[in-house]
């Protein structure tokens, strides 16, 4: 019977009561994290997909030619684990307040992923020399697809880099945009390291 008329209970119309002020509600994530975490999931979709059709076009495929990959794609690699880091550093350093390490971790991690495209962009102009079109065969129109579309998430991302660079450099709070910034070039990071495993393996 108590749980009836707590059920039943109206406590707005209890003398004293007042309305909860929304602002002094507390979620358990910030909004801003779980639009991020809905957002990576819809990337690694999409590049799983690609993944995917990459692999049926090869066991249906007569036409498949074997294209070789660049050299500089490993030092490419090389470059966006070394942003991953700096960005990492960044987060460490914005858990203990230290405007410095946070400035010099941002920096260095979008620095480093600009060196990285420019490090693709040199990948794909050495395809080409050599006569790799994207129009020449299935696999060429996979591999300028896949790094593409890789290289295209990252531009996006230092769209928001440089938003965030904006706040840290004018000395407003910036811990939340750090830690965005470090979860998502993580995750391009890991969906790269797939991609060029998937490459090297055919």
């Amino acid at each position: 019977m108590s749980l009836i008329r707590n059920l039943m209970s109206k406590p707005w119309e209890t003398p004293g009561y007042t309305e909860p002020n929304p602002a002094d509600v507390t979620m358990p994530f910030e909004d801003k994290k779980v639009g991020l975490w809905v957002f990576l999931g819809v990337v690694v979709s999409v590049f799983g997909l690609f993944t995917v059709a990459y692999n049926m076009r090869i066991v249906l495929a007569t036409d498949w030619i074997v294209m070789p990959k660049p050299g500089i794609l490993w030092v490419n690699t090389a470059v966006l684990i070394m942003a991953s880091v700096a960005f990492e550093r960044a987060k460490f350093s914005a858990h203990r307040k230290r405007v410095n390490g946070i400035k010099y971790g941002m920096l260095a991690g979008g620095l480093l992923t600009i060196a990285f495209l420019i490090g693709q962009w040199m990948a794909w102009q050495e395809m080409q020399n050599a006569g790799y079109f994207i129009n020449g065969n299935a696999s060429y129109a996979f591999f300028y697809l896949i790094t593409g579309m890789h290289a295209l998430h990252l531009i996006g991302g230092l769209y928001v880099w440089a938003r965030a660079m904006t706040r840290i450099f004018k000395g407003y709070e910036a811990t939340l945009s750090v830690e965005l910034c470090t979860t998502y070039w993580h995750c391009l990071l890991l969906i790269w390291i797939v991609l060029y495993g998937l490459l090297l393996s055919t």
